[in-house]
This record gives structure tokens, C-alpha cells and sequence, in this order.
């Protein structure tokens, strides 16, 4: 799964709003897999292929932060237009970065839970603080956010504006539909019957997965 080293990441076609836009969270979460999550902070060009997503789609969804339609300061984002970053701290210190999708006042979200490193490693490493490349870098959400230089300033960060530094590329990469497999989300118990949903899509087989 290593990329074409003659297309220039920086030059792949970035999802446009329309994509995000679509009222089909599940949909989008499945879809995402297989396509290029890419930064660029402080000039380093950063990018990792999505192999795990969940989707959280309010207001019935229990586990998702807008519950029953829950406005707060820190959801305000999901409630805005799909193609949006809605980055949050979890437990204080973990930055976890999720895709805002369907039109405005929906408040659904898929959260980007696993990425395979591409492009830039040595950029990934030195963030992370390792040496070698090993699951870890990049296979959970709040390790993906250190990889990929993304915190919570990056909350409400437009990603199909040509100018942004955060985009999601699609470099042609063909992900047969057998190849998504679907499962419960993880650490989700508080959220009743809502937590035996399968809403995790994963890429089979990929050894990137969190878990």
C-alpha cells in the first residue's frame, strides 16, 4: 500500500464539499477507508491511508457528544456543515480528530481511528518521540493526531478549501467492498443499546488497526 512516488501528494485531487455534504454518515465512515488523510504543519507535508473509522450520528445516537441534540460550545461544530474538522480533548490530553458530515444541523461525525503512515515517517517518528516504525505510530486515534501534527486548534478547520492544511486526498487507491468489515465501536459501553451498533469500519486484513 505504498504510494505512486510520481504523484505529488500535494497535487491529488482533495475531497470536495459535495462528498462531505451527503446525509449518509455510515456511508461516508465506510467510504473514507482507503483514502489519504494529509497535513501540512510547520512545512512538513504529512500522510496516512485511513483503515479505521466509526461513525456517530445524533441525535439517536447515544455515544455520539450530541445526543438528543446536545448543543454545547464544544459541539457547536458538528451542528455546522459537513467538511468540517471537529477536534476534541479526550481525558485531557488526547486530541482526537473526527470528519463533520451532512448538512448543517445534523450533527454527525465520523471519527478517524487508524491510519497507515505514507508519506513523510521521519516527520511521524520524531513527533511521536520513536525510532522505528511499529504499530504504534499510528494505529489509534489520539496516537494519529501526534503523527499527524493535529490538535484541537485545528477544531472547526475547513478541509476541502484548496488553502487548508488539513485534507483528505483521494489518490485512486480501490478498496473492494468486501474489503471494509464492519464491527461495534470501541469503548462505547456507557452508550446502552447504541454500543452494539456496527459503526466501526475497518480495512481487512490491515495490520494498522487499533485494535
Amino acid at each position: 500500500m505504498t504510494l505512486d512516488a510520481t504523484k505529488a501528494i500535494d497535487q491529488l485531487p482533495r475531497l470536495e464539499q459535495a462528498y462531505f455534504l451527503r446525509d449518509d454518515v455510515l456511508g461516508i465512515a465506510g467510504d473514507l477507508i482507503g483514502k489519504l488523510l494529509v497535513t501540512k504543519v510547520d512545512g512538513e507535508l504529512c500522510a496516512g491511508r485511513i483503515v479505521e473509522t466509526e461513525a456517530y450520528k445524533a441525535p439517536e445516537d447515544k455515544a455520539s457528544h450530541a445526543w438528543n441534540n446536545r448543543r454545547t460550545a464544544r459541539t457547536e461544530i458538528m451542528f455546522g456543515e459537513g467538511g468540517h474538522a471537529y477536534v476534541y480533548l479526550c481525558y485531557g490530553m488526547h486530541h482526537l480528530f473526527n470528519v463533520v458530515t451532512g448538512p448543517a444541523g445534523q450533527a454527525h461525525a465520523v471519527l478517524v481511528r487508524a491510519l497507515e503512515p505514507v508519506a513523510n515517517v521521519e516527520c511521524m517518528l520524531r513527533r511521536r518521540n520513536m525510532r522505528d516504525v511499529q504499530k504504534r505510530l499510528t494505529a489509534g486515534p489520539a496516537v494519529l493526531t501526534k503523527a499527524m501534527g493535529i490538535t484541537t486548534a485545528d477544531n472547526g478547520t475547513c478541509l476541502f478549501d484548496p488553502d487548508s492544511h488539513i485534507w483528505i486526498a483521494d489518490d485512486g487507491f480501490v478498496v473492494d467492498g468486501n474489503a471494509v468489515e464492519r464491527s461495534p465501536r470501541i469503548g462505547v459501553d456507557y452508550a446502552g443499546e447504541c454500543a452494539a451498533w456496527d459503526w466501526r469500519f475497518t480495512l481487512k486484513n490491515s495490520k494498522w488497526i487499533s485494535k
